[in-house]
């Protein structure tokens, strides 16, 4: 009982907050998430907005060259990102469908992102905590490109149906990371598009591949299911660019793909290892392309590598 009462306080906060948001013309928006961004990185503990991972991971990717100015800068632009996200997620049904897309993306080589997706062949559309990834799936629904969405199930059953009927307002079919296997397999077995994260720490059992020249644990399942159903891998991005609330009313994005992977095009003897790497580093492209925009917080590389004990003993 305390549980329900629970959610249905959560899920009032939560529906409060968007219709505000909703409500508000995207400059105004833009300028509270700065401010609750703001708020959040200067005004409370580092403890509380986890400072210290996220500068330990930006330190782990660029080096130790960059400067603690540059590192503190990028993680509260990192915290506008995350609120602009939640705005653009809010109003996104208001400014992004078939008749204004044009409007707010900017599309880098449209032929490499669309030639996949009209080949015929199931696709996996792959992204990251970068980006505005729910812009870039209802964009796939703007362009007539319905897809199986893959997520991870809400521990709140009433926020897990809203975001379920966000996503599937384009057209798409929500697949819950657990438990909707088997209909992920029928979908490319129909040479559909499944679209979901790959940047996701995989634990002790994940494959290590290289991630900012670090080994990160990284999910094999992508690259099984790419050769068991010979899926082309589309890995890509929607990056907010700069604004310009003057000529444009809402957010503008670049949509581009850095990497598409056949696996009919494969010569290694590891071919779960090479479409796992690629695909990886098409990430790391994008990030490095806006640093800013990627979650940073998330702890990517939580998992490491097993030494074996002939290993440890040597040492």
């Amino acid at each position: 009982m305390w549980k329900r009462i629970r959610w249905q306080a959560e899920y009032l906060a939560f529906r409060v907050i968007t219709c505000l948001i909703a409500c508000l013309p995207a400059r105004t928006a833009t300028r509270c998430a700065t401010a609750l961004a703001t708020f959040l990185h200067y005004g409370l503990p580092r403890k509380v907005s986890r400072y210290n991972v996220s500068r330990d991971n930006l330190r782990k990717a660029f080096g130790e060259e960059v400067s603690e100015a540059w590192i503190n800068q990028t993680v509260y632009r990192m915290w506008i990102h995350l609120f602009r996200m939640v705005v653009e997620i809010v109003q996104a049904p208001r400014h992004l469908h078939r008749q204004t897309y044009f409007g707010v993306c900017d599309f880098v080589d449209l032929s490499y992102t669309n030639e996949p997706l009209l080949s015929g062949r199931p696709v996996l559309v792959l992204s990251g905590h970068f980006g505005n990834w729910e812009v870039a799936n209802g964009l796939f629904g703007a362009w007539g490109f319905p897809m199986g969405v893959i997520a991870r199930e809400m521990d709140n059953p009433l926020l897990d149906d809203w975001f379920r009927r966000y996503r599937e307002q384009y057209g798409h079919r929500l697949l819950k990371k657990r438990g909707d296997f088997d209909d992920i397999q029928q979908m490319l077995q129909r040479g559909g598009t499944v679209a979901l994260l790959c940047d996701q720490d995989a634990g002790s059992r994940g494959l290590f591949v290289d991630f900012f020249g670090h080994p990160a644990s990284t999910f094999k399942s992508i690259a099984l299911l790419a050769l068991e159903y010979d899926a082309l891998v589309l890995v890509g991005a929607a990056i907010r660019q700069p604004d310009d609330f003057s000529e444009h009313r809402w957010s503008r994005f670049r949509i581009g793909a850095t990497e598409v992977i056949d696996p009919r095009t494969l010569t290694t003897n590891d071919p779960v290892g090479e479409i796992t790497q690629r695909f990886t580093k098409g990430l790391e492209a994008l990030i490095r392309q806006a640093p800013e925009q990627y979650f940073w917080v998330h702890r990517r590389w939580k998992s490491e590598p097993r030494v074996r004990k002939s290993a440890k003993t040597a040492a």
